[in-house]
């Protein structure tokens, strides 16, 4: 406690302050030795390879034959519709050249995306931590399973997802590293005293003269706000239960593994376009393993499929499981079109399957703006 200063007399000072009570992080000690997870380590310690299969998985084959790979193209009225809605949708175009402009040539390029897609489970273990409130402890009741043998609920095919899992048999209470079992520790902010110097008077007890000062009625000091005054504050790791649940937990994720391809084009219309539409797809094979692609009337969608699905499974096989595969061929269709307007030759382009229109020099615009 702390008496009001009498006058002549240095108000009562306090504690030295301290800056740190018990480690900041638990000691390796906390963690047991479990059978299987050796290797786990407190944030994490990568993820696991999966075991070898018992029986050789399902050989990949070759997708289903396609003898004709058809290739649509669009009408000139397709184009000219598509023209107009682009035109209207700028304020500062005029509609004429979309309306009035006469068509002279269409010349179609075939452009392709070629997609693979590796659908992967992948887990981890990390010791962590929860207050100890009642929970169950099994930790050494018997064995703790593998970290491969722990179902999980998967998502569907090609969805991502995430799921935490408290390894069973791993569970243990240990005192609370963090406060040493206290439930609280004491406060840094007045150093455990309760009080801290008073902001008003600097300490002193004392405004102006012999007055007394109002704020802390001379005392020199005021109770800590951060702790109401009791100088020690709930422990933020136990939340004030003084024990902690120590288990492994196992972190399984899934995750769509994608990568494309797009066949350089040279119809002048910049590949930047091409990845804000879709295609028409021509080929979709889908199995545990996929094989490359054969047969295609591009090589290089061939050559990508080979060197993609290569990668992929030196990639993923070794730190993941692959549960499923899926290569796509789409057509992006891409239309480039001659008009003249006003005597002057003109060009435009159409192309995915929503029909967005590319005119870098459109004959008729003008500056507007808004008032």
């Amino acid at each position: 406690c702390y008496a009001p200063a009498a006058a002549g007399t240095p108000a009562m000072l306090g504690p030295p302050t301290a800056e740190s009570y018990g480690p900041s992080a638990p000691p390796a000690t906390m963690f047991d030795s479990m059978p299987g997870y050796e290797g786990t380590v407190a944030g994490g310690g990568g993820f696991l390879p999966p075991p070898m299969p018992a029986y050789p998985g399902p050989q990949p084959t070759p997708g289903p034959e396609q003898p004709n790979w058809n290739i649509p193209s669009i009408s000139e009225d397709t184009a000219r519709e598509a023209f107009m809605l682009f035109a209207s949708s700028k304020c500062c175009y005029s509609s004429a050249p979309a309306k009035d402009g006469v068509i002279t040539n269409m010349e179609a390029f075939n452009t392709y995306r070629y997609r693979l897609e590796t659908f992967t489970e992948s887990r981890s273990t990390e010791w962590s931590q929860e207050p100890y409130s009642g929970q169950t402890v099994d930790a050494y009741a018997q064995p703790p399973p593998g970290p491969w043998d722990i179902p999980a609920n998967s998502p569907s095919l090609f969805v991502e997802g995430k799921q935490c899992i408290k390894v069973p048999y791993t569970s243990s209470v240990k005192n609370c590293h963090n406060c040493m079992g206290m439930g609280r520790k004491p406060c840094n902010d007045c150093a455990g005293a309760g009080n801290k110097s008073c902001w008003v008077c600097n300490g002193s007890g004392f405004r102006i003269g012999d007055d007394s000062c109002h704020h802390c009625n001379g005392r020199g000091r005021e109770n800590c706000n951060q702790c109401n005054g009791q100088g020690s504050k709930m422990c933020d790791i136990c939340h004030g239960k003084q024990q902690l649940l120590i288990f492994i937990n196992l972190t399984v994720k899934w995750t769509n593994n994608t990568d494309d391809y797009v066949v350089e084009q040279s119809s002048g219309l910049h590949m930047e376009n091409l990845r804000k539409v879709s295609g028409k797809e021509l080929f979709k094979d889908s199995q545990p393993m996929v094989y490359p692609v054969m047969g295609f009337p591009d090589p290089t969608v061939v050559q990508a499929s080979q060197r993609l699905v290569s990668e992929h499974q030196g990639k993923y096989f070794q730190k993941s499981r692959i549960l499923r595969q899926r290569q796509t061929i789409e057509l992006i269709p891409v239309t480039k079109v001659t008009y003249t307007w006003k005597g002057e030759s003109h060009l435009y382009f159409v192309y995915g399957n929503e029909f967005k229109v590319s005119a870098d020099n459109y004959p008729a615009t003008c500056c507007c703006s808004v008032m």
